[in-house]
């Protein structure tokens, strides 16, 4: 597919607004649209009694544990307010996707997945960190990460 891009600048534009017109989504087309949903997300976290705006490509993984949540990035953790299902619903439409019960990924920072014999996967990140997909979460997990 040959993407062709056009930008109009102009003062008399208030917002900008990425229209697409194409004959279908394709696999290459669907990851530029995760990309571009994604730079309009704002995420917040904690740390050292320091409120940090975080990036979402930065976002490695969200994870819940005992009722709290934090957010990973490659070298740092930090805590939110926000559930793991307030996440969820905030980063439909991005590269990210639940994994598990307490775990939401950025399947950008995969690097490699292996089956396991119970029928989870084993995710490799790119900070050498590993995250198991739950077998429940497999279907949704594969048409994100192949997708």
């Amino acid at each position: 597919m040959i993407i062709r891009l056009t930008v109009y600048e102009s003062k008399k534009y208030n917002k900008v607004e990425i229209i697409i017109n194409c004959p279908e989504v394709d696999h290459q087309l669907g990851r530029l649209i995760d990309q571009i949903n994604q730079m309009g997300i704002t995420l917040t976290g904690t740390k050292d009694d320091k409120i940090y705006s975080l990036v979402p490509e930065h976002v490695y993984y969200i994870e819940s544990i005992d009722n709290q949540t934090f957010i990973y990035e490659e070298k740092e953790v930090y805590r939110s307010q926000m559930k793991l299902y307030e996440f969820e619903q905030l980063v439909k439409d991005t590269p990210f996707t639940r994994i598990s019960k307490n775990l939401i990924v950025n399947t950008t920072h995969i690097a490699s997945v292996r089956a396991l014999l119970n029928g989870k996967f084993e995710a490799s990140l790119s900070n050498d960190e590993k995250v198991i997909v739950n077998r429940h979460y497999v279907k949704t997990f594969r048409k994100k990460f192949l997708s």
